[in-house]
């Protein structure tokens, strides 16, 4: 049966719901109902974006692929920041493709990659210098019918969901007695005890506790430094391994001493609870958290098997002369280390910072690199933290093989 489309379904949002009207002379699927939907979300090297929307229409009976296609529907989205000071968006999204999944339910691709405008689920605050998570509003406007049953239907409305973001979801809420939040991946493999990952996120990841923002969410949305650790291919190196991402109060480095009893009692807790093998703890991390990870191993001498600090930070930023880890503590590290960053890197310079640590740490092992590209796309050179996150080099299969 042919349809002609004299004007578009009539939708209207509010708190992130959507309601709609059939198209004239159009059969309508069940009209009393909204169909609901996910917004689906990946993380990329630069941070989490939405990639789709999955409207749950499995329900409605065999749908004609043939019917579905980017101009079947128009997304916007509109995205404020829950704290004052970080911007949001409000824009249409480039519909890419439209398809079914395996359930039977219509999946809306959407535009994304490094650089496009409009996906990302995070805003930078200034004031704070944090990364915040938004509140995304999306709309779904049908603009013709599709085929259910050989019959064509225009959907009653769209009702948005959560969004979805498997491997951020793969780990699990947590706050230690202290009161520090992070976030926890359980392998699947969990028949004797399995190693254990920490992950120190960098400046942008922390807290902000004078806007009353403390998330335990973009130590994970922010970039693939925990997430990298929980992906099969990584999982499969350690045959298995517990990865805890703890969030700062504020930024690592404003009180390291203070910090890292309260990091520690984080790790003795998920070894308590867990079958942790205490042989095989490893801490990794980026900028302050590259920081961390050293105060990490001075604090605790024989608690690691292994260190990866990524563009740590040894010397204050701001000019000062007081190292935040002096050269006397970086001589007695004597946890296997490999120290990463680089040579662009404008935010933390490398010679005074990681070429150092690596000069002064016995049997450091240091890896510098001209400038961070991935798949083309060039990120700014203070990102080295994609290089470990994406195993650029044998760095999961090293930490896997040291043991305490």
């Amino acid at each position: 049966m042919s349809v002609q489309i004299s004007r578009r379904a009539v939708l209207t949002a509010g708190s992130g719901a959507v309601a709609g009207l059939a198209l004239p002379d159009v059969a309508a699927a069940s009209a009393d109902r909204s169909v609901g939907f996910t917004v689906d979300a990946e993380v990329l090297d630069g941070g989490e974006q939405v990639v789709s929307l999955t409207l749950g229409a499995a329900r409605l009976g065999r749908i004609d692929p043939a019917s579905l296609t980017p101009a079947t529907f128009a997304v916007h989205v509109t995205a404020t920041s829950p704290v004052a000071g970080a911007a949001g968006y409000d824009l249409d999204r480039t519909v890419t493709a439209v398809s079914l999944d395996r359930r039977g339910n219509i999946v809306i691709a959407l535009a994304h990659g490094e650089g496009v405008a409009g996906a990302g689920t995070l805003a930078w605050l200034g004031s704070g210098g944090r990364n915040v998570r938004l509140n995304l509003a999306y709309t779904i406007v049908q603009n013709a019918p599709i085929v259910v049953r050989g019959r064509p239907v225009t959907l009653p409305g769209f009702t948005q969901g959560r969004l979805a973001s498997p491997e951020v979801d793969a780990f699990t809420h947590h706050e230690s007695a202290s009161g520090m939040k992070y976030r926890l991946f359980t392998p699947s493999r969990t028949v004797g005890r399995r190693p254990l990952i920490v992950w120190l996120h960098g400046g942008g990841e922390g807290a902000s506790l004078p806007h009353g923002y403390y998330d335990n969410e973009t130590t994970l949305r922010a970039n693939r430094g925990a997430l990298g650790f929980a992906t099969p291919e990584a999982q499969k190196i350690f045959s298995g391994a517990y990865v805890v991402a703890p969030q700062s109060t504020s930024f690592w480095m404003e009180d390291g001493p203070r910090f890292a009893p309260l990091i520690n009692e984080i790790i003795v807790d998920v070894a308590r609870r867990h079958a942790v093998d205490r042989s095989r703890i490893y801490v990794a991390g980026c900028s302050n958290g590259g920081y961390m990870s050293l105060k990490m191993t001075t604090t605790y001498p024989t608690l690691f098997a292994a260190s990866i600090p990524v563009c740590g930070v040894v010397m204050p930023l701001g000019g000062g002369t007081v190292p935040l880890v002096p050269d006397a503590d970086l001589a007695a590290i004597t946890t296997p280390t490999w120290l990463v960053t680089s040579l662009d890197d404008t935010t933390v310079p490398p010679q005074p910072n990681t070429v150092h640590a690596a000069e002064l740490i016995p049997g450091a092992s240091v890896t510098l690199y001209d400038q961070v590209v991935r798949n083309g796309y060039r990120f700014p050179g203070h990102w080295s933290w994609i290089y470990l996150a994406r195993n650029d080099k044998p760095f999961w299969q090293w930490m896997s093989r040291q043991r305490r």
